[in-house]
């Protein structure tokens, strides 16, 4: 994870001067969503700006949530559920890879950029955010919206705590991912297709680093063990000449 954050620090400094091209695929983003029909994120703001307490809640869980529930479900893991730690931290790893490759193949600005949306900064006006103005922040690529990690990690801890827990209230965890998802549409940070895309390469993730099968010792070892000792037996035992006689 260190590495690819390293990674993702150069890719920063590969997308600066692509503004203009994050803008026209923003563009061409939105649009798209209108030809396929998705939801408005204009309705999902207007939920959340109907009191400055829930805006400002929803702004603090899209700064604050996200990595320290990453960092608390891998270290739970390595700790208690080591074969399901190496299977997450792989898909994980492989999730963040994709998406910073596709970060810079496909600069995108966040709809909160994109006047046509409508859409406010609700982080900038309501606060807290975590980020400043694109032109001198250093610390973050701002034209990455797609795919969303966000909500892609988040997904990725609910499925996998799921898995690792045998609990008949392990299904709540969607509800991370869920509330994740209404976050960070309604406080204007990504789009539905960043969503959309994210959750794909998860599910391409999850098909090919399948979960590890822990190593038993077959069933049948045993008993076929012991009848072939007592086979053995049975032909070393010595014959008594003339006993039936």
């Amino acid at each position: 994870m260190a590495g690819l954050f390293l990674v993702y620090k150069f890719g920063r400094r590969l997308a600066t001067g692509e503004t203009a091209e994050a803008f026209r695929n923003a563009h061409h983003v939105w649009d798209w969503e209108r030809v396929l029909r998705l939801p408005d994120e204009g309705a999902v703001q207007s939920l959340l700006l109907h009191g400055d307490t829930l805006i400002h809640v929803a702004n603090t869980y899209y700064a604050a949530v996200h990595f320290p529930a990453t960092v608390a479900f891998l270290v739970w893991l390595y700790l208690r559920r080591p074969a399901h730690y190496l299977w997450a931290r792989r898909v994980l790893a492989a999730v963040t890879g994709a998406a910073l490759v596709l970060h810079l193949l496909f600069p995108l600005a966040p709809p909160r950029m994109l006047a046509a949306t409508g859409l406010i900064d609700t982080a900038r006006l309501f606060g807290p955010s975590v980020y400043g103005p694109p032109r001198t922040d250093t610390l973050s690529n701002q034209f990455a919206a797609m795919p969303s990690l966000h909500f892609g990690w988040a997904l990725m801890l609910a499925i996998g705590l799921i898995v690792a827990t045998r609990t008949r209230w392990r299904w709540l965890w969607l509800l991370h991912p869920l509330v994740t998802l209404l976050v960070i549409v309604g406080t204007a940070n990504h789009y539905w297709l960043d969503v959309i895309v994210a959750t794909a390469l998860l599910g391409l993730a999850l098909a090919v680093l399948r979960l590890p099968e822990r190593p038993g010792r077959p069933r049948c070892a045993l008993p076929h063990r012991r009848t072939e000792v007592r086979r053995r037996s049975s032909a070393e035992r010595p014959e008594l000449v003339g006993a039936g006689r």
